[in-house]
């Protein structure tokens, strides 16, 4: 019987250790930096407090939390002769990381549906989005979140593991930890399958419906300035959306015949190391008020806590 895992990670070759360790080290210094950061200047400036930011806020919280889930124990692997990691730890890891994954794919949702309201209804947007709406449309996904997570757990400690203990990955990947079970796993992969398309599918709906309408409220903008206007308003969004669910959608809808272990990997560190890193860096740098904000702040302007 297995007592504990040992993750492949990156690379056998010791030559890369330090270089990659070096490289991972500042993505997620960069990574807390730039989403404490951002939501920090959102807490603290009086300007940015209405309902978009109040999700970005959410998001950047998320952001870093998934990233601290994986990046840490990946970085001190690196020094690692064996790279173990408990059955428990390895639960853990995988209840954390499925809880904030699954929570930021319904934040960006409630993010789509906020930029429909806000494009749509311009003057009755902050009596539409008023802070109850906006918390339950926070409170949902972590909900949704902590419900997926619990039941893929719960379906972890349900298998056997024998014999081979190495898991080919950087982290406790669900997939990868399941191909190591010498127990019948044709059930825990088909509830993975439904859940994960499920839900994949509930969220892209509500991207794509809010961006149909979005689209169809902008075309109906009859100056060219005020389209303009409307659609930088979501097109940062949009940017986050679309770099986030590629990643997702490489990794886990491709053909199976067609992917290969390493590949796997290089798709996974997008999505839990880099994705993290870009998402306030995106906003920080295509949104005029987050750049206004900044200056705010190096140029000495107080900033209130609310």
């Amino acid at each position: 019987m297995v007592h504990d895992f040992v993750l492949a990670g990156f690379s056998d070759s010791s030559k890369l250790q330090i270089p990659l360790f070096m490289f991972f080290l500042a993505i997620y210094v960069t990574t807390l930096v730039a989403n404490l950061g951002m939501v920090l200047l959102i807490k603290t400036d009086p300007q940015l407090h209405t309902p978009m930011y109040f999700f970005l806020s959410n998001l950047s919280f998320v952001d870093f939390c998934y990233s601290t889930v994986v990046t840490p124990k990946m970085l001190a692997d690196f020094f690692m002769r064996q790279k173990t990691i408990s059955l428990t730890a390895c639960a853990v890891q995988m209840w954390f990381f499925v809880f904030f994954l699954a929570a930021e794919c319904f934040l960006l949702a409630a993010m789509a549906y906020d930029r429909y309201i806000a494009i749509s209804n311009p003057l009755l947007y902050t009596a539409i989005m008023s802070q109850r709406v906006c918390s339950q449309l926070v409170v949902l996904p972590y909900l949704v979140g902590l419900l997926n997570a619990t039941i893929h757990t719960s379906l972890y400690f349900q298998l056997t593991f024998c014999n081979n203990n190495i898991i080919n990955h950087f982290f406790c990947d669900i997939l990868a930890v399941i191909s190591l079970s010498c127990s019948d796993t044709r059930l825990h992969k088909r509830l993975l399958f439904v859940l994960s398309a499920t839900f994949g599918i509930v969220n892209i709906a509500i991207i794509i419906a809010s961006y149909i309408y979005i689209f169809t409220a902008i075309l109906r903008i009859h100056s060219s300035t005020g389209r303009h206007k409307a659609f930088s308003t979501c097109s940062t969004h949009l940017t986050v959306v679309t770099i986030f669910y590629g990643t997702l959608f490489f990794t886990y809808v491709r053909p199976s015949s067609s992917s290969s272990m390493q590949e796997d990997k290089m798709v996974s560190m997008l999505y839990t190391v880099m994705i993290p890193m870009l998402n306030p860096l995106i906003y920080s740098l295509r949104n005029k008020e987050v750049k206004d904000a900044v200056r705010r702040v190096f140029r000495g302007g107080k900033l209130t806590l609310a």
